[in-house]
């Protein structure tokens, strides 16, 4: 497979004026030869569309699932991290704003094969990948090439996502995963358009479309910004929303946000405002609401919705005790937990490794393929 700076791109199409369309996300980018599109990693290159970052990354780390955040999908193990550079929203709160939305390729320090990748995360012990730090959407070839070579090792693939992204492409891209985390920035448009550049409606498809016609595991994000997004009406109408059209069983998790990038002069998060979504969220009747960026041992619990015994119980991405079977469920009562399971051997715990590939790479790839 290519590991080439400009990767043939995918999802355009040509214009009456002389100009391509990308239509990977819902930002429809018109390009002139020689411009790129707002997520600045996907360019006209003569008639075709190009995908500039394929098989470079941003660096690499065994990070616990927890981290991503997942709480339901395979508790405990852990996940090699990857992104690459570039977004195509335009967060003025982006936590991760050094990868994002960086221009600079010299940021992009690994090259890596798909191939490379999974052996990588084969070979560390990781039950799965994550495509993460920047919003894989935007390196959509890269990342669905890495997770076709993922399935051949037995290794599962996650996706954690702003959500922003195209029919014809969202359908394709997340056939390959096995997980997403998708950050549901706000309830509201207004948020959307003065605070990412984007618009709340194509993130609620996806969210309807992974939960109604994937088998992908969904769990949600909401980084809470005091006096931004976190009013009472608003996270009322949001879990409603996710209640009625997801289901109670889609795990929420409701992070803190700390100054950062353009949003420096708002304070962080208080933990109140977090648990007081968190109630809300329960309230309306979602089984499983977390707390993130916080110390708060309530709010990183699973408890088993029919008898209320705690079967996770969490301190930050530390496992303290853990409950369930083999399968999934309540140890103390038989009720299912939604998720992915399998046998408990231990937590990873709240370590983060950082990674060079070349010490987990070999000589030649399994197939013969160089990397």
């Amino acid at each position: 497979m290519s590991t080439s700076a400009n990767h043939p791109g995918r999802w355009w199409h040509r214009l009456d004026d002389g100009r391509i369309q990308c239509d990977l996300c819902p930002r429809d980018c018109r390009l002139h030869e020689g411009q790129r599109g707002a997520c600045f990693v996907r360019a006209r290159e003569g008639d075709a569309m190009v995908l500039t970052t394929y098989g470079r990354s941003s660096g690499f780390c065994v990070d616990p699932v927890e981290k991503k955040p997942l709480n339901h999908f395979y508790p405990g193990s852990s996940i090699l991290s990857f992104g690459t550079a570039g977004c195509n929203l335009a967060c003025k709160f982006c936590q991760n704003w050094d990868i994002s939305k960086s221009r600079e390729m010299d940021t992009l320090m690994d090259a890596a094969s798909p191939i490379a990748i999974a052996q990588a995360a084969k070979r560390s012990g990781a039950r799965s990948v994550a495509f993460t730090y920047n919003d894989p959407v935007i390196f959509a070839e890269y990342a669905m090439d890495t997770a076709d070579a993922c399935r051949e090792q037995g290794v599962a693939t996650v996706a954690v996502t702003a959500g922003y992204i195209g029919t014809e492409a969202r359908r394709e891209f997340f056939a390959k995963m096995d997980a997403a985390n998708v950050d549901l920035k706000a309830f509201t448009d207004d948020f959307y358009v003065k605070l990412t550049g984007a618009h709340l409606d194509p993130v609620l498809d996806t969210l309807q479309y992974l939960r109604r016609e994937t088998d992908c595991w969904l769990e949600i994000t909401t980084l809470l910004i005091p006096g931004k997004n976190d009013s009472a009406g608003e996270l009322d109408a949001l879990t409603k929303w996710v209640a009625r059209e997801l289901g109670p069983d889609v795990p929420l998790h409701f992070s803190a946000f700390h100054p950062d990038w353009k949003m420096s002069d708002i304070p962080a998060t208080p933990r109140a405002t977090l648990q007081r979504a968190r109630d809300i969220g329960i309230g309306n009747g979602l089984r499983y609401v977390y707390t993130g960026n916080v110390h708060d041992l309530a709010g990183g619990t699973t408890a088993c919705p029919s008898c209320d015994t705690p079967v996770i119980a969490r301190d930050g991405y530390r496992i303290l005790a853990y409950a369930l079977d083999d399968t999934g469920r309540c140890k103390s009562c038989g009720a299912a937990i939604a998720g992915r399971f399998s046998r408990y051997e231990g937590a990873f715990g709240p370590r983060r490794i950082p990674v060079r590939l070349a010490q987990y790479r070999p000589a030649t790839a399994l197939n013969g393929e160089s990397v």
